[in-house]
This record gives C-alpha cells, structure tokens and sequence, in this order.
C-alpha cells in the first residue's frame, strides 16, 4: 500500500521557540487513512524545503510520525512509533540544519548505523538498518518525535550561539 499524493499546501513548519518543538509527540494507535494523509502531506513539505526528512511535530502535527528519504535510491522510508533498537559505536559528523530553525546549521556526531524498529505504511512491524545520511536522518527525526532538536545535542555554548544566529535570521 502507497501513501496517496498531498495535492493541497502543506501547513508551515512551526518556528523555534515553539512549545510544541518541545512536547514528545503521541504514539499512533493505528496505519490509517489519516496517518497516510500526514505522511502525504509531510513528503510535499519535505520535497519543498527541500530535505532528506520530516517529522509531524515540525508541521505542528504531534504524533510519532517520520518520513526519511536520503536521495540514495531507496526511496521514502515511511515510520510510525519509531525507536532505535541499536546503534553503533562508530560516530558520523553531518551538517545538519532544520526549517524549524532556518538560516542556520551544525555538525553534529551521531552513530553512523542504527537499527529501528518501526511500524510502516501498511501497519506492518519493520526493523531495517539505517546507514549513513539515512542513519543522521533517522536519528534526527526521532530526536524531533521526542521533543528535541539538533540544538540539543550541542555544547551549551555551541548552541547558544546557533540560537542566537537563527533569532537574527527570524
């Protein structure tokens, strides 16, 4: 089963302070055509920005949803209640930037394997390895479902910085 084409506008990404970047999003009770509707309309925003993932919260949406599509050929990986099972000791640094945030970006390390375990598009329980950009991407999304943002993973100095960039950028 496909996640049907978002044919309206998707709503804005919400703009850091917002309280809900903060708020862990709700756990999805079940893969229906409204949780289809969200993943839909998160691909359009994505596609927009554009981007190599989305999660609901950034759109105001706070339920445990995440699209990942690294641009690497596998096409868009589609995840409800996201969790990492494992992930590896070998730390990648990526450049990441959010439109939560805009203007503005950091390296941040983080493993570069995870395995997650999910459910998918069809409301099938899926545990795949994400590598790479895939694993950044999925990382950052899940840090998005919890309330979290890039930011957070800096030094409290770093991030101050950053912060302040993107008020100037406002």
């Amino acid at each position: 089963m496909s996640v049907p084409p978002f044919t309206g506008t998707p709503r804005p990404f919400l703009r850091w302070p917002d309280p809900r970047l903060r708020t862990p999003a709700a756990p999805v009770a079940e893969i229906d055509d409204e949780t289809r509707a969200v993943w839909s309309e998160m691909e359009a925003a994505m596609r927009a920005m554009p981007g190599v993932g989305l999660a609901a919260p950034q759109l105001g949406i706070l339920l445990r949803l995440a699209i990942v599509d690294a641009g690497d050929g596998t096409g868009i990986t589609y995840l409800a209640n996201p969790r990492i099972l494992h992930a590896s000791g070998q730390m990648r640094i990526h450049e990441e930037a959010s439109p939560n945030l805009p203007g503005v970006s950091a390296k941040v390390a983080r493993p570069r394997a995870v395995t997650v375990a999910y459910t998918d598009e069809t409301g099938g329980a899926r545990e795949d390895e994400f590598v790479m950009l895939r694993a950044t991407s999925v990382q950052h999304q899940i840090d998005h479902l919890d309330g979290k943002l890039y930011v957070h993973r800096l030094s409290k100095l770093k991030r101050d910085m950053v912060l302040r960039k993107a008020a100037k950028c406002a």
